[in-house]
């Protein structure tokens, strides 16, 4: 056999072979997120001065089912006002973002699995040399045992301004689509 013919033979057999690795790739390996983004402008609760003080948050709500598990995660990213102060960690007293695993039903959907993410609370107090309080989030990912039941992703931003308005304050976001 000529050279070129055993090369197309081994170019050929190749393509086969990963072809058939595609069909028989687990269904969980294949499992694609189902995301819905949603957008909301925060005013800074605790400053009521003549500048801009507007948080436009976005975010993204993602679930996906593998076997019986119904998965989620989110991503966050805001563009943030411009303060006088440089990595200001005294503009909250506390933000978490709250990723929720709902059981999709007629009527309200029930909570099934739940996570707080604190660590969102560090970039929104992050700006750059500027004083620009732009950036992003990305949660990590939790997990429901859905059994036959269908889920979805579901979110909120909880934000405890410095020394204002008495504790956590809710920012809902639009969940993912139903898988």
């Amino acid at each position: 056999m000529s050279t070129l013919k055993r090369s197309v033979a081994t170019v050929m057999a190749a393509a086969a072979v990963a072809g058939a690795g595609l069909v028989t790739a687990s269904p969980a390996s294949a499992a694609s997120y189902h995301c819905k983004t949603s957008k909301q402008s925060i005013d800074t609760a605790n400053y009521s001065g003549p500048w801009a003080d507007q948080w436009d948050v976005t975010t993204k709500l993602c679930a996906k089912r593998s076997g019986s598990y119904v998965y989620a995660y989110a991503q966050v990213s805001w563009d943030g006002p411009v303060f006088a102060e440089i990595d200001d960690s005294a503009i909250f007293d506390g933000a978490r973002f709250r990723l929720q695993v709902k059981k999709s039903q007629s009527g309200p959907d029930p909570v099934k699995a739940s996570k707080d993410f604190y660590g969102i609370e560090g970039q929104l107090e992050n700006s750059d040399g500027m004083g620009n309080y732009n950036g992003s989030y990305t949660t990590g990912t939790i997990r429901w045992n859905a059994g036959s039941s269908r889920g979805l992703a579901d979110g909120e931003l909880q934000l405890d301004w410095h020394r204002c308005c008495g504790g956590y304050k809710s920012h809902g976001f639009t969940a993912s689509p139903v898988v």
